[in-house]
């Protein structure tokens, strides 16, 4: 602080008094605050659309100054610029702070990282010296993108360690916290630099001080999957939430019972209910002074969140049994939540309305709770109605499914930004050129955004939009599980997906706060595509390397050339199975087919064991097939398999001392295994 009161002598920097009217506001930081790279900052800086937004009763000034340090001692301290002399002398009643950005250079945090604290509180006191009442609005710092040239070497990390530091400051000064990294972290084409952000970011980075200072969130306002019929969890305590205006009494009324909370200063409200009884209708009210809400015929149930690409998204009138089960579709016990997206990754150039769109997030129509019933049905996910019909059938209780699966969709789409960050940033990178991606996915999305000349043009398949666009959105809804069919596309490279799929899984149990919540999946099934038979026997991997991970196989459910199989009832049912039997107790019920445990090598036999392989027979009433065994050579033969009361013994007179065994190795395989339930095993190696 001594120093800090040299520095002001040697600038003869008088001590003004607060104005009275209007409010002056000082945003003080770097270039982001000065606004670079935005065309007229004058106007479009995020202090000058503050000042819009605030209107005549306040006196907002801009003191950015590029590329200054929060830190004293690094290349470009604050505190020694002239943007600071100004902001003293302007003896602002609130300050906004956002610095930190520039101190994640080398030649700044590696060195000087134990003054940052120290530093930041003597900047802060430095300002009370010109106006002892005024307060202060400290920010968490906006994004740094992954094409940062200095990301992977110390800036992403370093970023992450000042963004605790300043969460610590507001703690310590009694500061209000604003965020401007939430608003702006999955808007990365807002970051065209990768540092700075364009006018719609400065956009939102004045909205966000808007609210602070004035309380205004826009009222009362919760998550889109709440509406008339939706699903509510049971049985669990349940966590409610959305925004208000800072301050507002939120009053919450179900079964009859009334429940009161206030919204934060930063607008932020949530309600913790008992478990709610299965069944209703209920009705839900949900009342502020800014508004009131009221849902009817809410029902209490199981909620489950249905997944992934086009073999989800494929509706029941397209299924090879929907003509069937459509006429018998009506049921009040189930309900859906279909987002359906705006445009279908097709081969065709989407129009600029939709380019522009995309870049907004606003993927998907809106839309709300509907009942189960032969036309809603109709256009559903065959695959998530028949799992939700057999989960309703044997729970005997309301079933909420949403469906929010992407055709042609590849895995890395659906996870944080923050997880592949960390865990798999090389996927990041061009993505539109880069290897870890599928080159199909790659080229339709080319071929879809070909009409931008945005460079940052954002897409469906690009990592993380997806979950950007269709997972945040739904703002930690809560949901009892997810099923998921996808894999088509990233066949193309297994040991990827191992890196990814468990990511995926991580990453939505981190979003829900659920680290057991289960993630069922459906393996791929058969079709004309080398790479298959490896991916599907990686999955097999998969499932049992993943706690509260279950698979079902649909490799006897293929086409050989058509990538979209219509069998998808069985597909549905084994999901199914796979969920009573681990989720909901139902050890009566078989939960898959043959699962390969060990294998015995001896007198030039192999002998194969197997879990839940009571029964085990052919499918077809013939031989068993495509059984295959090797030498340590890895030529594989053809081999007989005969179930015995131990296994299958599997023996080929090619392979004297056979040493391994694969089971259904073919991309399109006839392989035909089954137990007593007639549930399929899966493709599988021994090791």
């Amino acid at each position: 602080m001594r120093n800090l009161l040299i520095l002001l002598l040697a600038f003869g920097i008088p001590s003004f008094s607060m104005g009275k009217n209007p409010i002056k506001v000082a945003c003080v930081g770097n270039s982001i605050t000065f606004g670079t790279g935005i065309a007229n900052p004058e106007v479009n800086s995020y202090p000058a659309q503050l000042q819009r937004l605030l209107g005549k009763d306040y006196e907002v000034g801009r003191f950015g100054k590029p590329g200054a340090t929060l830190l004293y001692r690094a290349f470009r301290p604050y505190v020694v610029q002239e943007e600071f002399k100004q902001a003293m002398a302007f003896a602002a009643d609130i300050v906004v702070m956002h610095l930190g950005i520039n101190d994640t250079d080398p030649r700044a945090w590696p060195n000087y990282r134990d003054e940052f604290v120290s530093n930041y509180l003597a900047l802060m006191d430095s300002f009370r010296t010109v106006n002892p009442k005024c307060r202060f609005l400290v920010a968490q710092m906006t994004p740094l993108s992954h094409r940062h040239h200095r990301f992977e070497s110390g800036t992403r990390d370093w970023h992450e360690e000042i963004q605790q530091a300043i969460r610590t400051i507001a703690q310590k000064s009694g500061a209000m916290l604003i965020d401007f990294h939430t608003p702006l972290y999955p808007n990365p084409h807002m970051l065209p630099d990768a540092i700075h952000p364009n006018a719609e970011g400065a956009e939102l980075m004045a909205q966000t001080v808007y609210s602070a200072l004035t309380g205004n969130y826009g009222g009362l306002q919760v998550s889109p999957l709440f509406s008339d019929h939706m699903v509510l969890p049971h049985g669990r305590s349940l966590t409610l939430r959305g925004m208000a205006n800072a301050g507002e009494t939120i009053r919450l009324s179900i079964e009859g019972n009334t429940y009161r909370t206030e919204a934060s200063a930063l607008g932020q409200w949530e309600i913790t209910l008992p478990p709610l009884t299965a069944g209703g209708p209920y009705t839900l009210e949900i009342k502020a002074k800014s508004r009131a809400l009221k849902f009817h015929n809410v029902m209490a149930g199981e909620v489950w969140l249905c997944s992934g690409q086009s073999n989800m998204e494929f509706m029941l009138k397209q299924a090879q049994t929907g003509s069937r089960d459509i006429p018998q579709a009506q049921n009040p016990q189930i309900r859906f939540f279909d987002m359906k997206a705006r445009w279908r990754t097709d081969n065709v150039e989407w129009p600029t309305d939709a380019l522009d769109s995309l870049n907004l997030r606003k993927h998907y129509h809106p839309t709300t709770w509907t009942t189960c019933s032969q036309e809603t049905a109709s256009d559903f996910s065959a695959v998530a109605y028949y799992f939700g019909r057999m989960l309703q059938d044997s729970l005997k209780m309301p079933i909420g499914l949403i469906c929010n699966a992407v055709g042609g969709s590849p895995t890395e789409s659906w996870i944080d930004r923050r997880t592949l960050e960390y865990e798999f940033p090389a996927i990041l990178r061009d993505w539109l050129r880069n290897d870890f991606i599928q080159p199909w996915v790659r080229e339709r999305a080319q071929k879809n955004i070909k009409q931008s000349k945005n460079p940052l043009q954002r897409h469906p398949y690009e990592p993380c939009y997806l979950f950007e666009s269709g997972i945040l959105p739904l703002q930690k809804y809560p949901i009892c599980g997810v099923i998921w069919y996808q894999g088509e596309s990233n066949a193309h490279n297994a040991d990827a997906h191992d890196r990814l799929f468990p990511l995926l899984v991580d990453s939505w149990r981190r979003y829900w706060n659920n680290a057991e919540m289960p993630f069922h999946f459906v393996q791929l099934s058969s079709i004309n595509r080398p790479s298959w038979p490896w991916f599907r026997h990686r999955q097999q991997l998969l499932a049992a390397q993943i706690p509260h991970c279950e698979m079902a196989v649909s490799s006897d459910c293929g086409d050989p050339y058509d990538v979209h199989p219509r069998r998808k009832e069985e597909v549905g049912t084994r999901l199914a199975r796979q969920a009573l039997h681990h989720d909901y107790g139902f050890q009566q019920v078989m939960p898959c087919g043959p699962v390969f445990r060990s294998v015995t090598f001896g007198n030039g036999n192999a002998l194969l064991t197997f879990d839940y392989g009571k029964g085990m027979k052919s499918s077809d009433g013939k031989e068993l097939r495509t059984f295959e065994v090797a030498e340590t050579d890895g030529l594989f033969y053809p081999a007989t398999a005969i179930v015995t009361s131990e296994g299958i013994q599997v023996s080929s007179p090619k392979v004297k001392n056979p040493r391994y065994v694969r089971y259904g190795w073919q991309p399109f395989t006839e392989a035909n295994l089954v137990n007593e339930d007639g549930l399929p095993a899966s493709t599988f190696r021994t090791p």
